[in-house]
């Protein structure tokens, strides 16, 4: 399998590892069929994160799309960052193998579950949608489309 240089550089050395001590949200996803477990722990201020971490256990595209995932939402006020997509990460690292496609797609679910989580804890509703990585009827390794990603 054939992985891009920035996806290389994140697995290699990845960003933004580690749990941020009381945070404000935490998402957890994993994928029984491959293996992959993801935290994303993010601290807010002004509906903005500020911070954000994450640990990964799994392959080397989970955890380059963990970083990159965290370096693209870091700033970004919580309706943005929910809104990125399966295909801007995979994007951002330069390309996944198709095989590959499904650590980008738990990398921005366990963002939407921290964003979530955030807002839930502060009586507000939640705005990330399905967190596809949790339907029993997700295909890991399917090519289904982002229409119904927010």
């Amino acid at each position: 399998m054939i992985y891009s240089e920035k996806v290389m550089e994140h697995f290699g050395n990845p960003h933004n590892v580690g749990v941020i001590p009381n945070a404000d949200g935490v998402g957890e996803v994993g994928n029984p069929i491959c293996g992959d477990v993801m935290k994303i722990t993010i601290k807010v201020d002004d509906d903005r994160i500020e911070d954000i971490k994450f640990q990964t256990l799994g392959c080397g595209a989970a955890i380059a799309t963990s970083s990159i995932v965290t370096d693209m939402a870091k700033g970004m006020t919580l309706a943005d960052a929910a809104a990125i997509t399966k295909n801007q990460v995979a994007e951002e690292l330069g390309g996944l193998p198709p095989a590959k496609m499904h650590c980008s797609v738990l990398a921005t679910d366990g963002l939407k579950v921290a964003v979530d989580d955030y807002l839930v804890k502060h009586g507000r509703e939640p705005i990330a949608g399905p967190i596809k990585s949790s339907d029993p009827n997700f295909d890991p390794h399917g090519d289904e489309d982002d229409e119904h990603e927010h």
